[in-house]
């Protein structure tokens, strides 16, 4: 990591970059893989998974077998840990369900706003080192109780723990497809898989800059996405070890993953990054991690005040407030996708079994996205119902401004009906 010392906020861009994400240069590959899909369905979409993953498919969707197999490789322990995850992120987003509540803005004007399930939902599941069954359960479970009624999955892993989430959240449509490909095909649809309004999930970059290319088109996304990262705000009474190991839980993502330490003590970031030595040589994933720690800054600031300015313009996806007044900083927060206060919050308690949800805005995109939740599986229907006194009441100011803008028709419309008798 990068020590840097007292910086001005002039400088605070520059020292605050993350790593560089360019798919410019992989949009024209995308998009032929896209256009591929698009008009060729499973025909390109099995092509492209020999090609990039070398495997052959003769069916695309996972077998009863293939869930019945995998159900029984999936140890107890694991199944035990899965179900106490599902209920507490079951728990935390069942609280976000809203009442309808209707609002008589005046006598005989009544209006109300309600929520209405996504019908068809896509999400990905990438493959890779490291199998991503805990983001079924977050985007599953808000799904299901959001009340969408399709729900398909993609992902180029037969991992058993991936089938046995799936299967226990009732997710029965599962596709042996990843990358580009996959996206493509819930965009636009093939012989075998369904097409979707919206897509969730984390993917590399193809997944992502496909992603973004089938925005343009129509399809809904849950949001831009970058790679992994936290920032943490350590003071004396933060402990070094654990400090260390939350920045190298997300060191360990990928290469291109950036962790962030704040501190007003230069000796809390010395004993910090010796801990990050120590721990770095015990963690299996090392090589990734000390990639990742090259993109890496560790920040000397003079002030907490300065460094919530500071941590606020970096937006980071994770924020960790390891200070005595935690609380009382988590009040000055303004761009971050979860926050974790104290010691003994640390940020792989959401990513796995708090409740609330992993799937947070990451390359700064905290300071306009939220991370997923309920309302990422709903549409917000508004509807009013006016009386015949409301239009009276109402009626007039609305013709005025009508015919301000000179749209006569909408004028009409009033008068007419203000006419009736």
């Amino acid at each position: 990591m990068q020590f840097i010392k007292y910086s001005d906020k002039e400088s605070w861009k520059k020292i605050l970059k993350r790593p560089t994400i360019d798919n410019s240069t992989l949009e024209n590959s995308v998009l032929a893989i896209l256009n591929d899909v698009k008009e060729n369905g499973d025909a390109a979409v099995k092509k492209y998974t020999l090609i990039f993953d070398r495997t052959e498919l003769n069916s695309l969707e996972v077998t009863k077998e293939e869930f019945s197999a995998a159900d029984k490789k999936v140890s107890k322990e694991l199944k035990s840990a899965i179900q106490v995850a599902k209920k507490n992120i079951e728990k935390f987003h069942l609280a976000q369900k809203e009442k309808v509540k209707i609002i008589e803005i005046s006598k005989g004007v009544k209006c109300w706003r309600k929520s209405i399930p996504i019908e068809k939902i896509g999400l990905y599941i990438p493959g890779g080192s490291a199998p991503l069954f805990s983001t079924i359960l977050m985007l599953g479970i808000p799904a299901k109780i959001a009340g969408c009624k399709e729900i398909i999955l993609c992902t180029p892993s037969l991992d058993p723990a991936i089938l046995f989430v799936a299967k226990l959240l009732g997710i029965k449509k599962i596709f042996k497809v990843g990358g580009a490909q996959a996206i493509a095909a819930m965009a636009y649809g093939t012989e075998s898989i369904p097409k979707v309004y919206k897509i969730f999930g984390p993917g590399n970059q193809f997944v992502t800059c496909a992603k973004q290319l089938v925005q343009k088109n129509g399809i809904a996304i849950d949001m831009p996405a970058g790679p992994s990262e936290v920032a943490v705000l350590a003071d004396e009474s933060s402990v070094p070890a654990f400090v260390a190991s939350d920045l190298l839980s997300q060191a360990e993502h990928g290469a291109d993953s950036q962790v962030i330490l704040v501190s007003t003590k230069e000796k809390v970031i010395e004993e910090v990054q010796a801990e990050i030595e120590r721990q770095l040589e015990q963690l299996p994933r090392k090589e990734t991690a000390i990639k990742a720690l090259a993109n890496s800054k560790a920040i000397l600031v003079r002030t907490k005040s300065e460094a919530m300015d500071l941590l606020n313009e970096y937006a980071p996806e994770h924020l960790i407030l390891a200070c005595k007044d935690g609380d009382k900083l988590a009040g000055q927060v303004i761009n971050a996708g979860s926050v974790f206060i104290g010691n003994y919050s640390p940020e792989s308690a959401g990513d796995y079994a708090s409740g609330t949800n992993h799937t947070l805005p990451t390359n700064g995109y905290a300071r306009s996205y939220s991370g997923v939740s309920l309302d990422s599986f709903v549409k917000k229907i508004t509807f009013q119902k006016l009386s015949k006194e409301g239009l009276q009441k109402i009626g007039t100011a609305v013709e005025s401004m009508a015919a301000a803008e000179g749209l006569d028709a909408h004028a009409t419309a009033i008068k007419i009906r203000m006419k009736d008798n």
